[in-house]
């Protein structure tokens, strides 16, 4: 029985290699010569298509480096900055060609709570979120992370000269320690200049007295955005976009430990140090601050 079936396979096979077509059968469909078609099988790659295929491996690389969060924008930038010249279509040809497509962000949910007798602020930020020099200007906001203990809660500032999380904390709750920690964490580290603008949304822990009078005694200023106007608080709330896109959703927090030290991991080591931004001419915030200090020395 196995001979005559692997007989009749034989048969079967000879029978579709018949019905194929030869070389020559498609050269002249084609309307090419056969020696044209053997001298185009047997060329070299030529230098474009390796250099294609050497800057879809660097490419590929990137993406693999910064976890699948960097656009064709960023990394474009990123081989830029790495002296490769390339324009920013030929980067998103190739991404799309190799099926690399940037994590996506989810909807916005909001936290601030405003407290309807907050005495009145003034708004001295005014959606500008840019400063001439660290330490001027700062906004902050509250955020939530989910883990299998339940929330954990995240105060930050960020510096909108350099972008960098100057101060930052986190606790399983909203009160209004939790954003003077990191107000104290700023002061501890020298981020925050006499005067400072400290930005925030009208949320209960930001126009609590205990947290307007700490701003006095500290000599800074307190600025707040109108009640739900988040486009008041953009560079905070896009902040949290990236923490939440990038990272946040992409893991398992088991325990509130487990996500404060990969929380603290990603915004020190990532955030500041690695991730370029557009609006800082794709650097990252920590050569901003450096490229600052330095030419503080040099003057």
């Amino acid at each position: 029985m196995t001979d005559k079936f692997e007989f009749i396979d034989a048969e079967g096979a000879a029978a579709q290699a018949a019905q194929l077509p030869t070389v020559a059968r498609m050269c002249a469909l084609l309307e090419v010569s056969k020696s044209g078609f053997y001298e185009w099988r047997g060329r070299p790659v030529s230098a474009a298509q390796r250099r294609r295929e050497l800057l879809a491996e660097k490419i590929c690389a990137l993406f693999e480096a910064f976890d699948g969060t960097y656009g064709y924008r960023r990394i474009h930038a990123e081989l830029v900055r790495a002296g490769e010249r390339v324009c920013p279509k030929l980067v998103r040809k190739l991404m799309r060609e190799m099926g690399l497509i940037p994590v996506q962000p989810r909807p916005f949910r909001t936290t601030t709570e405003p407290d309807p007798e907050a005495p009145g602020s003034v708004d001295l930020v005014k959606r500008d979120f840019t400063a001439q020099r660290p330490g001027t200007k700062v906004v902050g906001d509250i955020t939530y992370i989910r883990t299998w203990q339940g929330w954990l809660y995240l105060a930050s500032l960020i510096d909108c000269c350099t972008r960098e999380v100057i101060g930052y904390a986190m606790a399983d709750h909203m009160r209004t320690e939790l954003v003077l920690d990191a107000v104290a964490m700023a002061m501890r580290n020298g981020r925050l200049q006499a005067d400072c603008i400290m930005h925030s949304d009208r949320g209960t822990q930001y126009t609590s007295s205990e947290y307007r009078e700490k701003l006095v005694e500290l000599g800074l200023r307190h600025s707040v955005g109108r009640t739900g106007q988040c486009w008041d608080n953009a560079l905070a709330e896009s902040f949290f976009a990236s923490l939440k896109n990038e990272r946040v959703h992409r893991m398992v927090y088991p325990t509130r430990k487990k996500a404060r030290a990969d929380i603290a991991k990603w915004i020190e080591l990532f955030y500041n140090h690695r991730r370029i931004h557009s609006a800082l001419g794709y650097r990252t915030p920590h050569e901003v601050h450096t490229e600052y200090l330095n030419s503080q020395l040099a003057a």
